[in-house]
C-alpha cells in the first residue's frame, strides 16, 4: 500500500498517480451535504474514479494495494459546482478592448481560466454561453487529458432576440454582426436550439431580459415573448436538456418560470410574485451576488463602459436584498458567480456573501454541491461524497462551517480519485 501524506503544513512532494485504480482518502472531518452534518474521521474509497464506500475510519475495509491520501488536519467536502461561468471570458478584456485580439485568442486563454476554476475547488462547472462552441471544445480537451479543468457542462451559443442581450450590439450596421444564437419567433428559436444540441450543448442558455454588460438595453426589459419562452422550454425538455434563462427583470423572470424554464440566472429584480412562483414551480435561482465587488472596483480600468457600470451599480444591492428574500421564502438556490465578469480563481468568494445575506455556511455549501447536482439532473455523478458518484473531493484547513471563507483557499483538489492540486 502506498501512503500519500498531505498534512496542513507539510504536503508531500508525491501525490496520488493520475490513474490510481483504488484510492482511500482520510481526513479529520467530512461535510455530508446530503444529511447536512459533519462526520469525524471519515474514510472514502474510490475505485476507477467513482466512490465505492464511505464511512468512518475503522468501519470501512481498505482494499489491498490501495493508494492512501491522508489529509491530516483538514475538512473534506464534495467537489464544488459553479452553475454560471463563462470560461472564454476574462474581466481584463471588457468593452471595446476585446477587439484587439484575434478570434482564436479566446479559446486559448480559456484554458487558463479552466485550470483556475479547478484549482479553486470547482470540479464541475456549467458554462452558460460561448462563441464558436469554445465550451464544447474545452470539455473535449479536458476529457482527452490535454488540459486540466473541471467537468464542463457546455451550452454552446446563447439564444436570444434580435438586438437583445445575447445579440452583438456594440458594432455599427456596416459590420453586419448578429449573435450566432439570435432568432425571432418560436419556430426560429426551436431551430437554433436544435443546432446547439447538434454541436454539443448539454444545457440551453437563453436571454429573457436585457442585461448589465450589453449595450442598448436595460436589465428590466423583457426580450422574449411568452410564446417564445414556452417553445424553448418544450423543445429543450423534449430533447432531454434543461434551460437556464438570463433574466434580471421581474416580468421576464415570471414569464420564464411560467414557461417551465429550469433555472433563472441573476434574478436581480425579482418581485414577491416571482419569488412565490419560483417556490411553487420548483424553479432554481442562480444569483451572482459576489462579482459586483470586483466590477465596481476594477471595471473602468478594464474598459467597461460607463453605462454598463451604471447598470451594474444600480442593481447590485437590489439583487443582494432579493437574494435574502428568496432564500428566506424557501426558494431553491444555486451557486453561480458569472466568473469571467470577475477572475475565475476568485469564485469561492461568493460563499462569504451568501452567508452575509442570510444563508448558513452549510446552506451555502449545499448550494454549490447537492443543489447544483439536482439542478443539473446529475445526482448520480456529482454533488456529494456518496457511493456511486465521482471521487471529486476538495479539502481545506480547519472547519468551513465555522468560517466559510476557508473555502477561498482550497488546499487539495481530487477529481475522479486523482489529486489534481496540492498546495
Amino acid at each position: 500500500m502506498k501512503t500519500v501524506l498531505l498534512a496542513a503544513l507539510g504536503i508531500a512532494a508525491t501525490v496520488a498517480p493520475a490513474f490510481a485504480e483504488t484510492v482511500v482518502v482520510t481526513a479529520d472531518r467530512m461535510i455530508d451535504v446530503l444529511a447536512g452534518r459533519t462526520v469525524d474521521k471519515p474514510m472514502v474509497v474510490i475505485e476507477s474514479g467513482r466512490i465505492v464506500a464511505v464511512g468512518r475510519e475503522g468501519s470501512v475495509a481498505i482494499p489491498q494495494g490501495a493508494t492512501r491520501i491522508e489529509l491530516a488536519g483538514k475538512t473534506i467536502l464534495p467537489g464544488l459546482i459553479d452553475m454560471h461561468v463563462h470560461l472564454e471570458g476574462h474581466p481584463k478584456y471588457s468593452g471595446y478592448n476585446a477587439l484587439e485580439f484575434t478570434d482564436s485568442f479566446w479559446a486559448i486563454q480559456a484554458t487558463y481560466n479552466t485550470k483556475a476554476m479547478l484549482d479553486a475547488g470547482f470540479t464541475t462547472v456549467r458554462n452558460v454561453g460561448a462563441d464558436n462552441y469554445v465550451d464544447v471544445g474545452l470539455k473535449q480537451a479536458v476529457e482527452e487529458g490535454w488540459i486540466r479543468g473541471p467537468r464542463i457542462v457546455p451550452a454552446g451559443h446563447a439564444l436570444g432576440a434580435t438586438g437583445g442581450h445575447c445579440d452583438e450590439t456594440f458594432l455599427p450596421p456596416s459590420f453586419k454582426r448578429t449573435g450566432a444564437g439570435v432568432a425571432d419567433g418560436p419556430e426560429a428559436l426551436r431551430a437554433k436550439l436544435r443546432e446547439q444540441k447538434k454541436y454539443g450543448a448539454e444545457v440551453i442558455k437563453i436571454c429573457a431580459t436585457g442585461g448589465v454588460f450589453s449595450r442598448g438595453d436595460e436589465p428590466g426589459q423583457q426580450q422574449l415573448t411568452a410564446a417564445e419562452l414556452a417553445a424553448i422550454a418544450d423543445e429543450a425538455h423534449m430533447a432531454g436538456l434543461k434551460v437556464a434563462a438570463h433574466a434580471h427583470g421581474a416580468s421576464g423572470i415570471k414569464a420564464a418560470i411560467r414557461a417551465g424554464i429550469d433555472t433563472i440566472e441573476h434574478a436581480s429584480l425579482i418581485d414577491d410574485e416571482g419569488i412565490a412562483l419560483a417556490k411553487k414551480a420548483g424553479t432554481w435561482l442562480t444569483m451572482d451576488i459576489f462579482n459586483t465587488d470586483y466590477t465596481q472596483a476594477e471595471g473602468a480600468r478594464n474598459g467597461v463602459l460607463e453605462d454598463n457600470l451604471r447598470k451594474d451599480h444600480e442593481i447590485a444591492q437590489i439583487q443582494r436584498d432579493n437574494f435574502r428574500k428568496a432564500h428566506a421564502a424557501g426558494v431553491g438556490m444555486l451557486f453561480g458567480t458569472d466568473a469571467g465578469v470577475m477572475p475565475h480563481g476568485t469564485a469561492a468568494g461568493q460563499f462569504r456573501v451568501m452567508v452575509q445575506y442570510g444563508m448558513t455556511p452549510m446552506e451555502a455549501i449545499q448550494s454549490a454541491t447537492r443543489n447544483g447536482a439536482q439542478a443539473l439532473g446529475r445526482e448520480k455523478d456529482v454533488g456529494a461524497i456518496a457511493v456511486g458518484r465521482y471521487g471529486d473531493i476538495v479539502a481545506v484547513d480547519g472547519d468551513p462551517l465555522k468560517d466559510v471563507r476557508l473555502l477561498e483557499h482550497v488546499a487539495v483538489v481530487i477529481k475522479g480519485g486523482a489529486v489534481v492540486k496540492a498546495d
